[in-house]
C-alpha cells in the first residue's frame, strides 16, 4: 500500500507502507519486570470551556484507552506529564481523572502522580507552600486508597534554596504516605521549570541527595523513576540503590537496553513511549519473561527510532506525538488535544512520526491510519 507524503520542501512523494502489527501479548502477574505505561488523556472537542483554562476530558475514550493498556497487563502511569499534567492537565482535572480510572478499573496496577499543581509557581514565596499542596494533594488521593508517584515540584524548585529543604519537604511527604511510592526524579528537559531539581546544579551531587532521601525513607518507598534521557546516569543510579528499591527507566530513548539490563541489574519501566508502543511493549516483554532475549530485542529494537523522535527536542511537547499515534490508531475520533497542544509539532515532525510508526510495526491499521495522515495533510493544504 502507498501513501503520498510531502518531503522538507513540500513536494509529495510515494512512501510504501510495511507495518506488520501484531496484538500484543498480555503480561502475566508474575511478570519479571513492573511495567507502568504514562497514559495520555483524550479531550472532549465539544466541550464549551476555554481549552486553555480549563481541563476538557473525553471520559469514554480516555477510559477505553486505559482498559486497553490494563487488558495487556500494563500499569498505569495516572495523571502524568503524559496525561499533560501541569501543560493542560491542572490538579482539578488530574483528581478528577484518578478517581475515575480508580472506579473503572479497581484491581489494576495503577500509580497516581501527586504534586503542588494547584498553587501558580509565581505565587509561591516560601517551602511551607510546596510542602502544604502536596500534603493537600496526598489527602484526596489517599482517600481513595490509591498509589502514589511523588511527582517534582516546579513549587520547591523555585524556592528551595538548598538540597537541605528538599531532604525536610520528601521526609515529611513521605513520612504521610499511606503505602509505599514512586519517586519521580524528571530532567529539565522535560520541564525546564525543575531545572537545579535536589538543590544541587550537577548529576552527582543530585544523586547523593535523592540517595539520602531514599536511604532514609527507605520503607515509605517502591523505587524511583528517572528521566534524564542518558542511561549512563541511570545505570549509576541503579547500581546504588538499595535492593528494595526498584529503578523504573523514564529513559524514552534507551529502554530496550535499561529494561534488558546487565550482569548487575535491570531497569523496570514507567515510559510515556509505552502509551503508543502498548502492543509491543506488553508482547517483548512477554519474550523477556521466558528468556527470549533475540525475540526481545526484535520487537523492541525498532520501536527506539520512533521514540527518539517523539522526544526530539523540545521534549516537553512529546506528548503531541503521543495523542496523534492515539488518533492514527483508533483510540480517539480526532486530533484535538488539551490546551490546543496538537499544534506543538510542525508538518514534518507529523508525516516523519508516520513513517516511522510504520517501520516499528506499532500502526494497527495502516489503511486507515493512511486515511487520517491525509486528512492531516488537507489541513496543510495538501
Amino acid at each position: 500500500m502507498n501513501v503520498l507524503l510531502p518531503d522538507n520542501d513540500g513536494h509529495l512523494l510515494s512512501y510504501k507502507l510495511q507495518s506488520n502489527y501484531r496484538p500484543g501479548t498480555p503480561l502475566n502477574q508474575n511478570s519479571c519486570r513492573t511495567i507502568y505505561s504514562a497514559a495520555h488523556v483524550v479531550a472532549d472537542p465539544f466541550a464549551s470551556c476555554n481549552p486553555h483554562t480549563a481541563s476538557a476530558i473525553h471520559w469514554v475514550d480516555t477510559l477505553k484507552f486505559r482498559r486497553h493498556l490494563a487488558g495487556l497487563g500494563l500499569g498505569i502511569a495516572e495523571a502524568m506529564d503524559t496525561a499533560q499534567r501541569g501543560m493542560g492537565l491542572d490538579w482539578s482535572g488530574a483528581l478528577e481523572l484518578i478517581k475515575q480510572t480508580r472506579i473503572e478499573l479497581p484491581n489494576a496496577l495503577v500509580a497516581n502522580g501527586v504534586g503542588t499543581d494547584q498553587i501558580e509557581t509565581k505565587y509561591v514565596t516560601a517551602v511551607a507552600q510546596g510542602l502544604s499542596a502536596y500534603h493537600e494533594q496526598l489527602t484526596e488521593v489517599q482517600k481513595l486508597d490509591a498509589r502514589v508517584i511523588l511527582m517534582a515540584s516546579r513549587a520547591l524548585a523555585k524556592v528551595a534554596t538548598s538540597s537541605k529543604d528538599y531532604i525536610k519537604v520528601y521526609g515529611q511527604i513521605l513520612d504521610s504516605c499511606d503505602h509505599p511510592v514512586i519517586l519521580h526524579w524528571l530532567g529539565e528537559m522535560f520541564d525546564p521549570q525543575l531545572l537545579g531539581y535536589w538543590g544541587a546544579s550537577s548529576f552527582e551531587d543530585a544523586l547523593e541527595v535523592v540517595l539520602e532521601i531514599i536511604e532514609s525513607n527507605i520503607d515509605r518507598i517502591d523505587g524511583i523513576k528517572i528521566s534524564l534521557l542518558d542511561k549512563e546516569k541511570e545505570i549509576i543510579m541503579r547500581r546504588r540503590l538499595p535492593h528494595t528499591v526498584k529503578m523504573y527507566t523514564g529513559d524514552d530513548f534507551n529502554y530496550p537496553e535499561l529494561i534488558e539490563g546487565d550482569d548487575f541489574g535491570h531497569s523496570h519501566a514507567l515510559l510515556g513511549i509505552f502509551d503508543p508502543l502498548a502492543d509491543v511493549a506488553s508482547s517483548a516483554i512477554s519474550r523477556l519473561n521466558e528468556n527470549d532475549i533475540d525475540n526481545y530485542r526484535q520487537l523492541l529494537q525498532p520501536t527506539v527510532p520512533l521514540a527518539r523522535h517523539i522526544f526530539q527536542s523540545p521534549t516537553q511537547y512529546y506528548k503531541t506525538g503521543v495523542v496523534f499515534l492515539a488518533w492514527l490508531n483508533g483510540f480517539q475520533k480526532h486530533f484535538i488535544m488539551l490546551n490546543g497542544a496538537q499544534s506543538a509539532r510542525s508538518l514534518h515532525y507529523f508525516v516523519q512520526t508516520f513513517k516511522l510508526a510504520d517501520q516499528a510495526n506499532v500502526l494497527v491499521d495502516p489503511e486507515r491510519a493512511s486515511f487520517k495522515m491525509k486528512q492531516l495533510l488537507s489541513v496543510y493544504g495538501f
